[in-house]
């Protein structure tokens, strides 16, 4: 425990501008999820998509357990929320998110992931980890606005998303933001490293049961490379990467802080579509993105900190003390 202490105490001499820089570079990675996660649906099921990339990101986890000092296994205490992080981020988040993003648009799936935020938001007012704050609340629904803006200029009224993806999504955005919630006090005490490597390679142990199923290598084996391409681009860079920036973030600031950036991933998408599809630009992506941009900065400068004393010290009052 002294090497995850040193860890997390360090994390927080961190300035603030490295995380919010990094939560960035973050949104990036997951706008190229959807095209992705899309491409490699296109010539694979989506379980075995899933199962891939938690075998391949779970072997880069176990690696990088290996070289980081401290610890390899979670303490015995931890092991129910270690189970529980895995459990949603692996089982439930991904499997639910990559079988609806498969019925349905991935304008869809961004639109229902900028709930992300509010539900962040609100529950950890519900469990006292944040106070209340109205600058927090009109930062999130402006982010809120900019989407929808964003998202309508693109066509989204005309978009043909079944009712049934839409609710398989709608559920992983909850299992995530629990896994955001719950993580965060998680990622405080262990440091982000060890954090994620635990819950992701605890998903990959629980999914273990139906790889003889659909992993399917023959098949998987065949396929085009930008469909391989595809998957390696979800197992390194959506998993380790942008799970470590999470984990990395969440050690650092408060959880709706962390979250809001998620409204930024619709515009990120935009131009990733313009920059690789030659999609042109428009009207809504300067609006929409404005107000996405907005919505953040008004988040980021809000108070935050626990309502009641006895609260954890790690997970706020460093971030507080900071304003």
């Amino acid at each position: 425990m002294g090497a995850s202490s040193l860890e997390s105490g360090s994390s927080r001499q961190a300035p603030l501008g490295a995380v919010y820089t990094a939560l960035f570079v973050q949104v990036l990675i997951n706008a190229g999820t959807y095209l992705a996660g899309k491409r490699a649906m296109e010539e694979l099921p989506p379980l075995t998509v899933v199962l891939w990339r938690f075998l391949l990101s779970a072997a880069v986890f176990c690696l990088l357990l290996l070289f980081t000092p401290g610890p390899k296994l979670p303490p015995r205490s931890e092991w129910r929320r270690v189970l529980m992080l895995g459990l949603l981020a692996g089982p439930i988040n991904q499997v639910l998110f990559f079988f609806g993003l498969s019925r349905s648009t991935a304008s869809h799936a961004a639109l229902l992931y900028a709930l992300t935020p509010l539900g962040v938001y609100l529950l950890s007012l519900a469990r006292g980890h944040e106070r209340p704050s109205s600058r927090a609340t009109l930062g999130i629904l402006t982010a809120l606005v900019g989407v929808v803006v964003l998202l309508l200029g693109r066509g989204l009224a005309s978009a043909s998303g079944s009712l049934l993806g839409d609710l398989l999504i709608l559920a992983a955005v909850s299992a995530w933001v629990v896994y955001t919630t719950e993580g965060k006090p998680f990622a405080a005490t262990h440091g982000p490293v060890r954090s994620t490597a635990w819950s992701m390679v605890t998903a990959a142990l629980l999914l273990v049961p139906v790889m003889p199923f659909a992993l399917d290598p023959a098949r998987t084996f065949s396929v085009s490379r930008p469909a391989l391409g595809s998957i390696v681009y979800l197992a390194l860079l959506t998993s380790v990467v942008a799970y470590l920036i999470w984990y990395y973030a969440l050690s650092k600031v408060p959880a709706s802080r962390v979250a809001i950036f998620s409204n930024l991933q619709p515009a990120a998408t935009a131009l990733a579509a313009w920059l690789l599809l030659g999609e042109s630009l428009h009207w809504a992506l300067v609006l929409g993105g404005g107000l996405v941009i907005v919505g953040v900065r008004l988040t980021q400068g809000a108070p935050v900190g626990p309502v009641s004393p006895g609260a954890s010290l790690d997970e706020e009052a460093p971030v507080a003390g900071r304003g």
